[in-house]
């Protein structure tokens, strides 16, 4: 993977203030949940690094919230090692099984089977999260693996109590997942589905993961665990093998950097579509001085950039050791700056005006935590199953419920997917090869700052992360950037989707008059949701090195979730 290096390098370290400090005074840590915030700082406080904390809060999050992330699923881990100044991607991202080729996702009539796309064993690809924690603790953590998962192990035995979001999710899926023998005995154990408060207990996952902490990568992809997952999977219909479960691998990239203003961002490379969208999309803006801009110009700006980098998603990105990406076109400034020359700065530019064809050129699901340590290692992490509750599916004896990653494929070219994004041959589906993602988790630094973002939302993670690094560069604290209102644009549908309120009334009719058109929240009759919504969990964390001080961010969308920061953790 081409490590994108096209502007001039970050300032030098002697260019910081003389008395900027080595490191942190502590350890910051934001999660979507205050039990896997407490995780990792309990790792920590036991000598263990952000790497440690990274699997701690990573696997506490795979139990206690089943209806964004899990075993079953896999993720991005971007990490910064303080020591060596050394950042690298982890992509554990799922994989696809050798049977699940595009005509398994075709009716008898030729038309494509959401169904089978999204539900059941065939919408799940092979998991890469436990392989991900075996990596994390070989490679970069200090502490045994079983220390580690020793609070998810935890959890998932004594249990934790049902949130209102688990239990409306559970609701909007129970339909599909009460098809299946092994989640009924996991989601209906006494008789009836969950509801908040509830005590949510899942002994057969505690187990799972004491597999994995005392056997390591065996303990999940050979022996026991994987006959059980084999054969749940069969029993419902699915094809896996032994041999591509045992397979499967966690692959090491080199993150795309590049700068944007005072800011060295550091992000993530294909499979995830993010970071390429990212560095397109501030290169494109990058040549504007959006605080003197109204919010209007300001809007109709970014949203342009939005529209330009998504219709480059659709037909560029995907598995980087399966297809060749253009990369050095795609980040390219002189490219953005080619874009940038298509905008008109009174008038929107319709998507159909965009070329729907190749150029010869080369919410609530999903999760993220970000952490900061006293050595000033970083982690942000980045994991999901896909829509809500996956795929539904649990095989039965193992606690796992499998993501529907498989309809993050381009299974059908130019159909879209769950959330209405598509692809064509660059992201169709073959034997181990890993599905476009929009995860992006994303490290910022300038002279004065370090921060790390990221956040769940489909297609939107991308958009949200932008308007996150564009608050931290206005000046906003983390718990701002988290709270942000947010809206975007993906090519197509041809229409700014945005939360309740997002933009004012003036703003609106402003964009409207100049072409725009949006999904309002609200109002079925423009594609709304029915009543008021926002979307998105973004956690976020600081260090401010001009007053030596942490800050965490936590999403205010989600009551559960949990930033918190120790100071004055020692150094090792």
């Amino acid at each position: 993977m081409l490590l994108v290096a096209f502007v001039p390098a970050a300032p030098a370290a002697d260019a910081v203030r003389p008395s900027a400090p080595a490191h942190p005074p502590g350890v910051a840590i934001a999660s979507a949940h205050t039990l896997a915030t407490q995780a990792g700082l309990d790792v920590i406080a036991q000598g263990g690094n952000a790497f440690d904390a990274a699997i701690a809060v990573s696997s506490t999050l795979s139990v206690v919230e089943p209806i964004s992330s899990g075993l079953g699923g896999g993720g991005f881990f971007l990490l910064h090692d303080g020591k060596t100044g050394k950042d690298v991607f982890i992509d554990a991202r799922e994989t696809a099984p050798a049977a699940a080729t595009p005509d398994k996702y075709l009716l008898p009539n030729g038309e494509f089977d959401r169904d089978r796309a999204e539900n059941g064993p065939w919408a799940a690809g092979i998991p890469g999260l436990p392989a991900a924690f075996v990596h994390l603790a070989e490679k970069y953590g200090r502490l045994p693996l079983k220390t580690s998962l020793a609070p998810a192990i935890r959890t998932a035995r004594e249990g934790f109590p049902v949130y209102a979001r688990m239990a409306r999710g559970y609701q909007a899926r129970r339909e599909v997942m009460e098809r299946y023998k092994g989640t009924r005995a996991v989601f209906l154990a006494n008789g009836q589905p969950i509801k908040e408060g509830d005590l949510f207990r899942q002994p057969d996952l505690a187990r799972t993961l004491e597999r994995l902490a005392a056997q390591g990568f065996d303990g999940f992809y050979k022996g026991e665990t994987a006959k059980r997952l084999l054969a749940g999977v069969k029993a419902e219909g699915g094809q896996w093998t032994a041999k591509e479960l045992a397979g499967y691998t966690v692959r090491e990239r080199a993150p795309l950097t590049f700068q944007y203003n005072d800011w060295k961002v550091t992000t993530a490379p294909p499979p995830s579509s993010g970071g390429v969208a990212l560095t397109q999309m501030l290169q494109i803006l990058d040549a504007y001085d959006l605080s003197k801009l109204d919010e209007a110009q300001r809007t109709h700006l970014i949203v342009e950039s939005m529209r330009r980098a998504f219709r480059d998603r659709t037909f560029y990105l995907g598995d980087p050791d399966f297809v060749q990406i253009p990369m050095k076109t795609l980040t390219s400034p002189y490219y953005a700056a080619g874009l940038r020359a298509t905008i008109n700065p009174q008038k929107a530019t319709p998507s159909d005006q965009l070329s729907g064809q190749q150029t010869p050129l080369e919410d609530e699901e999903t999760t993220h935590f970000s952490i900061i340590d006293a050595e000033g290692n970083r982690v942000a992490g980045t994991q999901t199953v896909n829509l809500l509750y996956g795929s539904g599916l649990i095989p039965p004896g193992t606690g796992v419920l499998l993501n529907n990653e498989m309809d993050d494929f381009a299974l059908k070219p130019g159909t879209p997917n769950a959330f209405g994004v598509m692809g064509y041959d660059a992201n169709a589906p073959k034997p181990g090869k890993r599905m476009l993602s929009s995860m992006t988790p994303t490290f910022l630094e300038s002279p004065q700052k370090v921060a790390v973002l990221g956040t769940p939302g489909g297609s939107r993670i991308i958009t949200m992360v932008l308007l996150g690094i564009l608050g931290y560069d206005a000046g906003l604290e983390p718990q701002a950037v988290a709270a942000l209102p947010r809206f975007h644009h993906q090519w197509m549908p041809d229409l700014i989707e945005m939360e309740t309120d997002a933009l004012s009334p003036g703003t609106q009719q402003t964009l409207e008059a100049m072409g725009h058109r949006f999904k309002v929240p609200g109002n079925a009759a423009q594609g709304g949701r029915g009543s008021s919504h926002v979307w998105g969990n973004l956690q976020t964390v600081e260090w401010d090195k001009t007053t030596n001080t942490l800050m965490g961010g936590s999403d205010p969308r989600n009551p559960v979730g949990a930033a918190k920061v120790v100071e004055s953790a020692p150094s090792r």
